[in-house]
């Protein structure tokens, strides 16, 4: 598989050439993302690293980011990671109660969640933690102390979500036989507004609606998504996007294999409709502080999406659910935890491209 990934790293390089033929775009930031990249040992990471290297331009000192959960990182193997070309840990803590944990199936306990944070924070100034809301039976007493606890080891970024029910999952089983409750949008709603009052009082900035970190800590990765910037995502199931088309690789581990091997690209790819991309930036730019442009929205989609864009709004703000500052779309303090109900509202759905 690592030589597979290496491989499709080199057979996709073309994808950043410019019109003349010279590899003008710049890497700013590697993410070995999920599965389990912990499974990875430090040759194959540096082997990897290289290989990205080798046939791309990368910025002087990207950000280098591994996931893993805290089953994953004892204290060898957090040492071992901090003489690596790995500068950022995102690390699936998800809660500090047993019982929630157990819930979740997750594979750590919570012991295990507090001495991988109390070993990473001596090797790693950058680490991120994901933190779940919402979930049966978790108070918002519970809520605030599960923040407090990520807040007291010095953790300048999280990541947080409400609990989702997945279909066939233990989860899901265990709600349709009563033996725990259904999650309840009023209590999500409630923890939602309590990480945000306690964050920003720890001076992390609310920068999209799931994330937040403290001021130079934002993540890199994920904002170049939410920013429209290009990617290239390498192995089985990784997705691509390069400003007018998406790609996804085939999920299947021995037929991603056997393509590589065939000096094939196993990725289906699909092309973007100007309606496409306007929904696109609407949902990703109303997640974020950075907002919805609606200058661009006039220069990149015309007049036309632009007043679709602020008949569709009007409801909106004079709810005092979005405002519009600066040319700037974006949601109140009221209306960010309706964000996705409300681009959907926006959304462009009967327009010929």
């Amino acid at each position: 598989m690592v030589l597979a990934l290496a491989k499709e790293i080199a057979m996709r390089k073309n994808e950043l050439l410019g019109a003349s033929r010279t590899n003008n775009e710049i890497v700013e930031t590697i993410y070995f993302g999920g599965g389990t990249p912990s499974v990875l040992s430090n040759d194959e990471i540096n082997f990897l690293i290289s290989e990205v290297y080798k046939n791309y331009k990368v910025v002087e000192n990207p950000e280098i980011t591994l996931e893993a959960n805290p089953d994953d990182l004892s204290a060898e193997r957090i040492l071992e990671l901090s003489k690596s070309p790995i500068n950022r840990l995102s690390i699936g803590i998800q809660s500090f109660y047993e019982a929630d944990l157990k819930m979740m199936n997750r594979a750590h306990n919570s012991a295990e969640a507090k001495k991988c944070l109390e070993e990473a924070t001596k090797y790693f100034d950058n680490i991120s933690l994901d933190l779940i809301y919402g979930i049966p039976g978790l108070s918002d007493e519970m809520w605030k102390q599960n923040i407090q606890t990520a807040l007291d080891f010095g953790i300048p970024h999280i990541s947080s979500y409400a609990l989702t029910v997945e279909p066939k999952t233990a989860l899901s089983k265990l709600i349709q036989t009563g033996k725990i409750a259904e999650p309840q949008d009023e209590a999500a709603s409630n923890h939602f507004m309590i990480l945000v009052d306690m964050l920003q009082k720890n001076s992390f900035i609310h920068y999209e609606l799931s994330n937040f970190g403290k001021e130079n800590y934002f993540s890199k990765n994920n904002s170049a998504y939410w920013l429209g910037k290009k990617y290239i995502g390498i192995g089985p199931s990784a997705h691509s996007y390069d400003g007018e088309k998406r790609g996804w690789n085939i999920a299947n581990n021995s037929l991603y294999l056997k393509a590589i091997q065939n000096d094939e690209l196993p990725i289906e790819t699909e092309v973007l409709t100007i309606s496409d991309r306007y929904n696109e930036y609407i949902m990703t730019g109303l997640r974020t502080i950075w907002g919805v442009s609606l200058e661009r929205i006039e220069n990149e989609f015309g007049l036309e999406y632009l007043n679709y864009l602020m008949k569709q709004s009007q409801k909106f703000l004079n709810d005092d659910l979005l405002s519009i500052e600066n040319n700037i779309l974006k949601p109140t303090p009221k209306g960010k935890f309706l964000t996705d109900g409300i681009a959907s509202d926006l959304f462009y759905l009967n327009l010929e491209d």
